[in-house]
């Protein structure tokens, strides 16, 4: 267990024991990590008054208030949980993009930056065909890629969290995952 686990791991018990102090160091020493994970996810024309931080800083403080609830099954299990509930907020600002126009400050007579419509619709497109070719799959096939693709993890971290034998196997059940998911996807067209 590394020394960021074990700070985790105890943060997070004296959360549990009451503790409100541990909740904000906890938040202290997630909040710059999970930032640098984020950035860059958010395309730039889903962006207007919440930018990426905001956005990561939103989810972390709505899913703290549910820590008393989470139990972490394996080492890096509470990053990957807060990573999920970032990409689900990240989602959910460029669903909320999608059905709002865009905001243009008429006072600087620049033009804001958002997306061509051809860029906005294959983007749309694109989300809803992935969320719905996920749904396809088998739930391992969906939690393999969801740790490589949307949390990033090495495959030995996948095949220790997956019960994989080795960094190999985790791989290759990755990309066996990844050749359905793009199956499911060509077959929506």
């Amino acid at each position: 267990m590394s020394e960021n686990t074990d700070t985790f791991v105890t943060l997070l018990r004296r959360h549990k024991a009451g503790d409100d102090a541990a909740l904000r160091e906890l938040l202290e020493v997630l909040l710059q990590p999970m930032r640098q994970w984020a950035r860059g996810r958010l395309p730039r024309w889903a962006r207007d008054e919440m930018n990426t931080d905001d956005l990561v800083q939103d989810a972390l403080m709505r899913t703290m208030t549910r820590l008393d609830r989470f139990e972490p099954r394996h080492d890096g299990a509470l990053q990957a949980y807060l990573r999920r509930a970032i990409l689900h907020r990240i989602r959910d600002e460029i669903r909320r993009t999608r059905r709002e126009p865009a905001r243009v400050d008429l006072s600087s007579g620049v033009q804001a930056a958002s997306p061509s419509p051809e860029d906005h619709a294959a983007a749309t497109e694109l989300l809803e065909a992935y969320e719905k070719a996920l749904l396809c799959l088998r739930e391992e096939d969906r939690e393999l890629i969801s740790l490589r693709v949307d949390l990033e993890l090495p495959y030995r971290d996948i095949a220790r969290i997956t019960g994989k034998p080795s960094e190999e196997a985790a791989q290759m059940a990755v990309s066996r995952a990844l050749v359905r998911l793009a199956r499911e996807m060509g077959r929506e067209k």
